[in-house]
């Protein structure tokens, strides 16, 4: 059995670690709601670009552009991982990154290669372990994503589809239901789809004018829906790390508290262990003595 003071020294330990994962749940807590707020409120700009994505798509039928061409001929994929710079949030990152590897799978087996882009240091540092080719990355993004820091690298992809060398780009992230439940997602991103676009409203076909012309307007809507899609999914990944932080934090709180009562009931049957053995020395020497 440990002695009283190995024991003293495990629930000083114990008291120390849970006061850090108490500061940092409470942390977390406060950034979640400012990444919550976030992600909302990208939800609405979101949804009307792509509503207006897959009209304007759909009204100039002469104008193909290259993000709505199916590329069947190429034999490369290319995948968006979004995930966090820091540990110390449960699965969150895990789960997504088996789903990731998963789909991965599947495409090797179908004979097509993947180029990948991280976001995010967990997420570039798997994928260099398993060997994937990592064409681009940014990390260090910090508690506010900002677009200017994203496009750089995502745009190797979206350039890359639009040269016909890709077949499809997949986005992966995970996705913020509440608080207590956030589950990863593999959507495509690339070749977008006019059903994937309209979230909402009537079937009915709009007629517009165009200025410039119509290639000029639909390229850069186009563009700025995929870069839309690609904030929206980082402002969840943020709102989904918070929360998944500070649950995973509030647990280990719980269990250091779970852990000190436990210590401290070994440490007074060791203290009470010793005071009977004491005792019942000193009566043994008294009764040798008498």
């Amino acid at each position: 059995m440990a002695s009283s003071k190995e024991i003293r020294g495990k629930i000083k330990s114990v008291e120390n670690t849970k006061k850090i994962t108490k500061a940092m749940e409470m942390v977390a807590a406060s950034k979640m709601r400012k990444a919550q707020e976030r992600m909302r409120s990208a939800r609405p700009y979101s949804e009307k670009i792509g509503n207006i994505a897959a009209n304007l798509a759909t009204a100039n039928p002469e104008y193909k552009h290259p993000f709505l061409v199916t590329n069947d001929q190429a034999k490369q994929v290319g995948f968006v991982v979004v995930t966090t710079d820091k540990g110390l949030c449960g699965g969150l990152n895990t789960n997504l990154l088996r789903a990731t590897t998963s789909k991965l799978k599947d495409l090797e087996t179908a004979g097509q290669k993947a180029e990948v882009v991280a976001i995010g240091n967990k997420g570039f540092g798997f994928m260099n372990r398993i060997g994937a080719k990592v064409v681009a990355h940014v990390t260090q993004l910090g508690d506010q994503p900002h677009i200017e820091k994203m496009i750089g690298p995502v745009k190797v992809l979206l350039d890359a589809y639009a040269e016909g060398k890709l077949s499809a780009v997949y986005l992966c992230y995970t996705r913020f239901i509440n608080t207590m439940k956030q589950e990863p997602v593999v959507q495509q991103l690339l070749p977008l789809t006019t059903e994937g676009m309209k979230t909402g409203g009537g079937s009915h076909s709009w007629d517009y004018i165009y200025e410039p012309d119509a290639a000029t307007v639909i390229d850069e809507l186009l563009l700025r829906y995929t870069e839309a899609l690609v904030y929206q999914a980082v402002a969840e990944n943020m709102a989904s790390e918070q929360s998944a932080r500070m649950v995973a934090m509030k647990a280990a709180t719980d269990n250091a508290g779970t852990l000190i009562g436990e210590l401290k009931l070994v440490y007074n049957k060791t203290r009470q262990a010793a005071i009977t053995k004491e005792l019942s020395e000193i009566v043994s020497g008294a009764a040798a003595v008498g």
